[in-house]
């Protein structure tokens, strides 16, 4: 129902209202059996959307014994604005113009008068006027249809087009995911085959440690490709993790593998939310990615504790001993690492240090992502 359209009971009033005038003009209050009649079919229209065809019947005595045309009309509009069954429509429109046609009392009825001109042109004038509303309800009724089957056709085209957008977005991820294949897993094979080389030739126990830690960086980076060239083929069509998602407990195993003097301390409990475990395995992960990077030499130490309801992990690193190497990078680690703690209620800060390193701060609720 618009907004614009009066509630359906203040219409019915209305409705009933008008009746009541159009009887009151045309019925002698003396009549006292006409009167009856004229304020029944009145009354009888608060009825009209839940039993149509009963208050036409209702109605119908209305329009035998006097000349009030409100009430019967009403009727015989809603009856045809709510009725599919055109031949019991018709038979009702028929009705009415005899009725209304016919005097009253019947009694008086003279088989002679029916032949005359005039009275010809009255019966087709009834008829006319019982075909209208019988034509307007019929008319609204489709009109309602036609809205309702606009409405349909205008959701199917919005579920097309997110099935287009869908399709669109499944090309692109894959091939996406073939790039990503193509060119990343041959480079990163390539380094994994090399450090396993270099592992069982050379003599050098550092070096060979160093390309044991390279060669196992490089599969799991291969293993973690592979999930995510999975995600991208699956194209949305059903959850698919993007790895073994981490967890607090792979901390330590990460800075031991990290490649450079990291210290970890950390006195958590158990039960933390998932949510929560990722975000600080992911900020302390970038957080060693980026002192490798930008800060050779330098040491690092991770702070994890809980205070108030708030969990805060800082991560701390000196500052480098040797110059940096110039690597390729988006800077797009630290805007990732911003953008999940927001999604968790929490901050992320960071900045220089006053020694010259870098410290980068992870303040997480714990409480709301339970």
């Amino acid at each position: 129902m618009s907004s614009r359209q009066p509630p359906p009971l203040l219409l019915d009033i209305g409705l009933v209202g008008l009746a009541v005038a159009d009887a009151w003009i045309h019925v002698d209050v003396v009549d006292r059996w006409a009167a009856a009649c004229a304020f029944l079919g009145a009354l009888a229209l608060m009825l009209r959307r839940r039993m149509p065809l009963t208050t036409f019947v209702l109605t119908l005595p209305t329009a035998l014994v006097t000349d009030a045309v409100v009430a019967p009309m009403a009727a015989l509009y809603t009856l045809s604005s709510l009725s599919r069954h055109r031949l019991l429509l018709a038979g009702c429109a028929l009705f009415y113009a005899v009725i209304d046609f016919l005097p009253w009392p019947w009694s008086s009825l003279d088989a002679t008068e029916l032949s005359q001109t005039t009275n010809l042109f009255h019966l087709s004038y009834g008829l006319a006027t019982a075909a209208a509303p019988v034509f307007l309800g019929q008319l609204v009724q489709a009109r309602r249809e036609l809205s309702l089957r606009l409405a349909d056709i205008t959701e199917a085209r919005e579920h097309e087009r997110l099935l287009t957008a869908q399709s669109v977005l499944a090309k692109e991820r894959a091939q996406l995911a073939r790039e990503m294949h193509d060119v990343v897993s041959h480079q990163v094979s390539l380094i994994a085959v090399q450090a396993g080389a270099l592992q069982v030739g050379s003599q050098d126990p550092e070096t060979r440690q160093a390309a044991a830690t390279i060669r196992r960086l490089s599969v799991q980076t291969l293993d973690e490709l592979r999930h995510m060239v999975s995600v991208l083929r699956a194209s949305g069509s059903r959850p698919t993790e993007l790895a073994p998602q981490p967890s607090l407990a792979d901390l330590e195993r990460l800075v031991e593998a990290s490649g450079i003097e990291a210290t970890l301390e950390t006195d958590l409990p158990e039960g933390l939310p998932p949510t929560v475990q990722r975000a600080v395995y992911r900020t302390v992960q970038e957080a060693l990615t980026n002192a490798r990077k930008h800060a050779p030499g330098a040491a690092v130490t991770v702070r994890i504790h809980r205070k108030d309801g708030t969990l805060h992990t800082r991560i701390t690193n000196t500052a480098p001993t040797r110059r940096a190497l110039a690597l390729p990078s988006a800077h797009h680690g630290l805007v990732g690492l911003a953008q999940r703690a927001e999604l968790l209620g929490g901050t992320v800060t960071s900045g220089p240090t006053a020694q010259g390193g870098y410290e980068l701060w992870l303040k997480l609720p714990v409480e709301r992502n339970q």
